[in-house]
């Protein structure tokens, strides 16, 4: 009965967002909306402004930006336009300067500030906001293009009763196909949301409110643009929509790119969640309802269609219903990880969209669980979209890379669900045979990039004495090993200590499927012995389980290892061809189960 509620509970929950809540939102939105007509705020009346564009490495839209700027319609006398360079190391400062020494006279009312190092987004946000003493503040992106009315709208619409904040349409034309379809599904959320109360946020390309208004950012923010302008709505604000603010992204995100851009989107909407749980309150319903039914269902969604999956396999076998609804889900998985991986599939607009839902669904349960375990409190940083591979020494590009992390993310939380009943036994069967913690950290070499190697704590079940390597020092473990106790014996033949290394996994530390993590104290030594040993994991994360260890018995020499590390180049060179990366990794996985079911673990 659990398994059912819990089940028909998921099932739903995917239905009404995906399909309820927008036609929902559309139906209540269209009693509400109003046609507005921009009767305005006299020329001479318009309000003092100040335009804040943040830039960290912006030297290809800067130059643009500016000129962009320099054409707005509003008077130059109450508008001010502050480029913040929030520590640059690319040619930014020079090209914004000469920007506005070629405006000559209209670059009167442009001001420059260079910060050498980089602070971090938000801190740049609260020191120049703090800074301001217009009647409005607008931020904008500097790779943002502005309709050339966009400000005097804004301070139209700002002149209305009660309105906190505005913001625009925003349009990507030159992402992909995918990215323009999420984007206008977006922009017709918000354009309903507002009609009904408020849109959920603004579109951090460009959005305007009165500096009065303004209380500055926690420094981990992670969406100033919908914590910002909510905070106002709190207040008793509202936020407006106005179709007639365009603005235009003209940056183009690749894959990989993107991916990371949705990790964040993900842990955004779970941050947003948490510190704007007031805005549930039912005396304003119909923001209420945007909140509950869009933001906070978005950031626990991907939680939502693990349960739903989880919950369908265990009741696949009792009735036909949900046997179709675990058919349903298996074959859309099938086809979205098909579209990344098999790129002549992925072009059909179907499995595009599908695909695309998929991976951003598995980017932002990642993003999630990250900012739940601590993540993302570093300073904000572009993402250079120049050489991401030598930049970040990964090996996978483009769509092996999202397909690959994707795929990371979701079979790590998958086999949590459904192994997280284990965990109590196994941590009281540990507990019971000898003295120690239940969990065992060990120090691990990571990935290796051009710049650094990475080390990483690897988190597995204890299964030797915690006295085992007091005299030895550190030890491979060898057949019969006397420091493995009989509970420890059952763990490593099953391979079920290794059930702990999926949360290394969604933390980003090591992968499902590559080579084995090193000890650093036996890094050294093989380095020196086997040729090449050092590249084994050099733009590759360590993974759980790999084409050597399925194959392979663990090591216990040298030997051991140098046969290994030709397995493990092997599959690396799998890595450069999408469809033959998802075949291995998926052949390597099957085999990883077999192993456990017969176990053949040591």
């Amino acid at each position: 009965m659990i398994a059912e509620a819990i089940c028909l509970t998921s099932c739903g929950l995917v239905a009404y967002h995906h399909l309820g809540y927008p036609l929902a939102l559309k139906a209540l939105a269209r009693r509400q909306r109003s046609r507005w007509e921009a009767a305005g705020v006299g020329w001479s009346r318009l309000p003092s402004m100040t335009m804040i564009v943040p830039a960290h490495n912006e030297d290809r839209f800067i130059e643009a930006k500016i000129a962009n700027c320099a054409e707005f319609d509003y008077p130059e006398d109450r508008l001010g336009i502050v480029i913040v360079c929030d520590g640059c190391t690319d040619a930014t400062v020079g090209r914004a300067r000469d920007a506005i020494e070629r405006l000559g006279a209209r670059g009167a009312h442009f001001g420059l500030v260079v910060h050498e190092a980089n602070r971090g987004k938000v801190a740049t946000l609260n020191a120049a906001i703090a800074a301001c003493d217009t009647d409005l503040v607008a931020l904008s992106d500097a790779s943002a293009k502005l309709s050339q009315d966009a400000l005097v709208r804004s301070a139209w619409r700002i002149a209305e009763d009660r309105v906190g904040f505005v913001t625009g349409a925003y349009s990507v034309p030159y992402g992909t196909p995918a990215q323009k379809f999420y984007w206008r599904y977006q922009t017709a959320v918000k354009r309903d949301e507002a009609a009904l109360d408020s849109p959920f946020g603004a579109h951090g390309a460009f959005y305007v409110f009165p500096r009065a208004l303004w209380t500055p950012l926690e420094p981990d923010t992670i969406n100033d643009d919908v914590i910002l302008p909510m905070r106002i709505v709190a207040r008793g604000f509202r936020g407006v929509y106005d179709p007639a603010i365009a603005i235009v992204e003209c940056e183009h995100d690749r894959p990989a790119e993107d991916l990371r851009r949705r990790q964040r989107l993900g842990a955004g909407a779970m941050q947003q969640t948490l510190r704007l749980a007031g805005l549930a309150d039912p005396r304003r319903p119909g923001l209420a309802f945007v909140f509950l039914s869009g933001k906070a269902l978005r950031a626990v969604m991907p939680f939502v269609l693990i349960a739903a999956l989880v919950s369908s396999l265990a009741l696949g076998r009792s009735s036909p219903a949900f046997a179709w609804l675990l058919a349903a889900q298996l074959a859309l998985y099938a086809i979205g990880l098909a579209g990344m991986a098999v790129p002549s599939f992925g072009r059909l607009t179907a499995v595009r969209a599908i695909a695309y839902l998929v991976s951003g669904y598995a980017a932002a349960g990642y993003g999630a669980v990250r900012y739940l375990f601590g993540g993302y409190r570093a300073p904000w940083t572009r993402v250079a979209p120049r050489t991401p591979a030598l930049d970040d020494g990964e090996l996978l590009t483009g769509t092996a890379a999202f397909g690959k992390r994707a795929l990371d993310v979701a079979i790590a939380g998958l086999v949590l669900v459904v192994f997280a009943v284990l965990f109590v036994p196994v941590a009281l069967a540990i507990k019971l045979e000898s003295k120690g913690p239940v969990f065992y950290r060990q120090l691990r070499v990571g990935l290796r990039t051009p710049t650094r190697t990475r080390l990483f704590y690897m988190t597995k079940f204890r299964t030797m004495r915690t006295d085992a390597e007091t005299k030895s020092g550190a030890v491979w473990a060898t057949e019969r090993d006397p420091r493995i106790t009989r509970v420890g014996n059952f763990l490593r033949k099953t391979r079920l200590d290794e059930l702990p290394q999926c949360i290394d996994v969604l933390r980003g530390d090591m992968s499902v499927v590559g080579p084995r993590p090193e000890r650093p104290q036996f890094f050294s030594m093989l380095e020196r012995e086997i040729p090449f040993y050092a590249e084994r994991t050099y733009g590759v994360k360590p993974g759980i389980t790999g084409l050597a260890q399925v194959y392979l018995p663990y090591d216990s020499s040298v030997e051991d290892v140098r046969l290994k590390v030709l397995h493990d180049h092997a599959y690396a060179l799998r890595l450069m061809a999408p469809g033959k990366w998802l075949a291995t990794d998926l052949g390597i996985m099957l085999r990883t189960f077999s192993v456990m079911i017969l176990g053949k673990g040591r």
